[in-house]
């Protein structure tokens, strides 16, 4: 895995990076050496000390440029003396001795973000997934970052990455789908143990996203469809249900009361036959025994007659 926290890394460790201070200073000790051998020169000072007056300036100018130093408000030097570990510097000003003290590492304090990945990791189910997350850290102990560990940055990366695949392997995918916050959690606590004693703590973790195999998803997606059937049919059958025992209800009103049944009949078909184009065909017990036929013969002759205004 090509880790982009690691080359960050590299390119802002600056251990003997210069400052504006540093070059103002220099450039003022140059300033002095040129004028001094400038008047040294006009008064006719003798030539081995014409010489050495801009060699010992120069030489100044060099060991202040090296020795000031300036640190960021976020950030701590990790200062050695003779490999020795000194202290640590910052923020602000501070001097160093050229050649005897060397500046280590800078140690950033502020919250920093790591992405990682897992790549085709199995989960419990054996299932391959691809997950994407996000590490937020600080350093708590700039003495701890620069000492217990070679590369602090890039050993909480691996680190993350091992713990993450760790909890997929522990998981359904089911779980890992559903679960985030609670995956989350136990990857802040994994992470957070191994990386306490490099004086780094884990601040939260967040799950980006969760890649499934494309066959898989399309096997979820019709499942998904066939249990949304499945409802559908259920409530359909249900509602089916809840008529007929309506309907049932209903007819128990009409059993000892044919006149009610008559009138209801006569309100059905007057119903369908108001409609233009609409034919009822019922049966013909019915027309006899309810007289339906003269009722549907005036319909139809009330539908024909023109209206006079």
């Amino acid at each position: 895995m090509k880790n982009p926290t690691y080359r960050r890394m590299k390119k802002n460790d600056k251990p003997n990076r210069l400052n504006g201070v540093a070059g103002l200073l220099f450039g003022i000790a140059i300033a002095i050496a040129a004028i001094g051998t400038v008047l040294l020169a006009l008064n006719r000072a003798n030539i081995w000390l014409i010489v050495a007056f801009p060699l010992v300036m120069i030489l100044i100018s060099l060991l202040l440029m090296y020795a000031l130093k300036i640190a960021s408000q976020w950030e701590k030097a990790v200062v050695l003396r003779f490999g020795k570990f000194r202290g640590l510097m910052g923020p602000g000003l501070f001097w160093i001795i050229p050649v005897v003290d060397t500046i280590a590492q800078w140690i950033d304090h502020r919250v920093m973000v790591t992405p990682f990945s897992a790549e085709k990791t199995l989960t419990k189910d054996t299932v391959p997934v691809d997950v994407d997350a996000v590490l937020f850290w600080m350093v708590w102990d700039a003495e701890k970052a620069a000492l217990e560990v070679e590369d602090y940055q890039m050993a909480i990366a691996w680190a993350a990455q091992t713990a993450l695949r760790e909890v997929i392997g522990q998981m359904d995918l089911a779980n890992i789908l559903v679960g985030r916050a609670k995956m989350d959690t136990e990857l802040q606590r994994i992470i957070d143990e191994r990386t306490t004693p490099w004086g780094i703590t884990v601040q939260s973790v967040e799950i980006r996203d969760v890649v499934i195999p494309q066959e898989l998803e399309d096997a979820m997606s019709r499942q998904a469809q066939a249990e949304r059937e499945r409802q559908a049919r259920v409530i359909l059958g249900e509602s089916e249900k809840q008529i007929a025992d309506s309907f049932a209800e209903a007819s128990k009103s009409y059993i000892n009361n044919p006149t009610a049944l008559h009138l209801r009949a006569m309100n059905m078909l007057f119903e369908g036959l108001k409609e233009k184009g609409a034919m009822v065909i019922v049966p013909s017990s019915a027309v006899d025994t309810m007289n339906l036929g003269g009722l549907s013969g005036m319909i139809a002759l009330a539908q024909n007659t023109p209206v006079e205004e």
